[in-house]
């Protein structure tokens, strides 16, 4: 079994495409041919579908079933199938993307006991996960006062949830009240958030969408854009936007997403952050 975190396989699951048990553009037989052609396995076989028939499941049974080394050159491997495939298409790779490439690598490097060249970057990890975040007030981030009351309420139960280890129901929270706190400050900074180049738009009308159908993915990118998020939170924020994203039981399912206590109280670290970099960027 490769020693991959639950947080690892979601990165994993995100740049290599795996919603709706997909990997990437595979078919199955290209799929199949190209697990051979590295490792000389064939991945339909039985050995590889206790989670299911489908690709994702078949590369997750893969994650869980052969040694650290294979899952690196697999990841590594798969990487460079991402790269060249965005290459030829013309695509132009986002910020974000190139954070999910970067954490692919290190993830594989992790695999293959490289750690001499990551210890800086785990250790800025740590360093984010250990720092000691006091809540400021959400009166500071001036949004209505009436949504306050309520993101007070739900962080209390936040705070309830950690107690009780339901890591689940923190979860789903962080990213509502995330979500909850960004809206309200874009709807009250609404010229800056519909001026901003990065703003999604329409694309026939090519005008900026409104607030209601922006995802929170766009709400994070472009207050990161406007200066109101620093780098780390922003990333940290697109992993608890994924975590949070399992709140559809049939996609927690597929992807056998389980949250535990320290995936709850990364989401709350990451929650405080953002909190902490609004207050004082607003």
């Amino acid at each position: 079994m490769a020693h991959l975190k639950q947080s690892e396989k979601l990165i994993l699951e995100k740049l290599f495409k795996m919603e709706g048990g997909y990997v990437l553009e595979f078919s199955n037989q290209k799929f199949q041919q190209f697990i051979f052609d590295n490792f000389k396995i064939d991945i339909y076989s039985d050995r590889y579908s206790i989670y299911g028939d489908s690709k994702a499941n078949r590369l997750r049974a893969f994650w869980n079933l052969e040694n650290n080394h294979v899952v690196g050159k697999l990841i590594l491997e798969l990487t460079e199938v991402w790269k060249t495939a965005m290459l030829l298409k013309g695509v132009t790779i986002t910020e974000n993307d190139n954070i999910l490439e970067r954490e692919a690598t290190r993830i594989a490097d992790k695999l293959f006991g490289v750690a001499v060249q990551n210890v800086k970057k785990e250790e800025s990890i740590d360093d984010f996960l250990s720092k000691d975040f006091d809540i400021i007030s959400l009166e500071k981030l001036k949004i209505d006062g009436a949504v306050i009351d309520v993101l007070d309420a739900r962080i209390i139960e936040i705070k309830n949830s950690i107690k009780s280890k339901s890591a689940l129901s923190c979860v789903i929270l962080c990213g509502s009240v995330l979500e909850g706190i960004l809206l309200g400050i874009a709807s009250s900074k609404m010229r800056d958030y519909n001026q901003c180049s990065i703003s999604p738009k329409n694309r026939e009308t090519q005008k900026v969408l409104a607030f209601n159908d922006w995802t929170l993915s766009n709400f994070i990118d472009v207050s990161h854009n406007l200066g109101l998020l620093g780098l780390d939170v922003k990333k940290y924020s697109h992993s608890l936007r994924d975590f949070r994203n399992y709140i559809h039981p049939y996609q927690q399912m597929a992807s056998r997403f389980n949250p535990d206590i320290e995936t709850a109280k990364i989401s709350w670290q990451v929650l405080k952050a953002a909190i902490i970099d609004l207050s004082k960027n607003v």
